[in-house]
């Protein structure tokens, strides 16, 4: 009975290794589970950063648009300006100007203030939207009306009754313009389809 009392308290073959069952089971647990923390909160933090470089692009983007088309509204009421302009030019009968020379000196006049104004309007951005002669566009001209042509091709605008203007990219007005509807097609040659060809008169 007493070699049994011979093991020592402090036996560690005895005690074990001092470290509780499973605990490298939980601390590997642990281990994951800060990690995955860890990536929540930098997944958070990047995300955050993209929302806050797309506000900063966004704002100076808004800033940017605000200072270019600031003047859009002052611009449309000085337009009626240069209308008045223009038809007091087109309102001299030909030729009369130059019978009349306080005639001509006013219009000479008109006529400069028309282009100074023209002038003011560019350096601020604003130029007149291209009408005459050009192929009809929705996005910058308003038909008025529609007539028969025949020496232009169909969808060309030839007349402007009132002039179209552009802030930047954007369209102040557009033009109002008369287009013409067209002739018939040309042939290969430039002659009308409807012209005898060589065979014709040979027959």
């Amino acid at each position: 009975m007493a070699e049994q009392d011979k093991t020592p308290d402090n036996d560690p073959a005895a005690q074990g290794n001092g470290a509780p069952q499973g605990s490298g089971a939980e601390g590997s647990g642990t281990v994951a589970v800060l990690e995955g923390r860890i990536a929540d909160l930098t997944d958070r933090l990047l995300r955050a950063h993209a929302e806050m470089d797309n506000l900063r692009k966004r704002t100076e983007r808004d800033k940017e648009e605000t200072s270019k088309y600031a003047i859009t509204k002052f611009a449309r009421d000085v337009l009626v300006v240069g209308d008045n302009l223009q038809r007091a030019i087109a309102a001299v009968p030909a030729g009369a100007a130059e019978q009349d020379p306080a005639l001509k000196a006013l219009i000479d006049g008109v006529s400069m203030t028309e282009r100074e104004f023209l002038n003011v309007l560019d350096r601020n951005g604003v130029k007149r939207v291209e009408a005459a002669g050009e192929p009809f566009n929705p996005h910058q001209h308003q038909a008025m009306v529609e007539i028969e042509q025949p020496d232009v091709p169909a969808g060309t605008i030839v007349q402007v009754y009132q002039e179209g203007y552009a802030l930047g990219d954007r369209i102040l007005r557009p033009a109002m313009v008369v287009v013409a509807k067209g002739g018939e097609k040309r042939g290969a040659e430039g002659k009308d389809a409807s012209e005898p060809n060589a065979s014709d008169d040979a027959a």
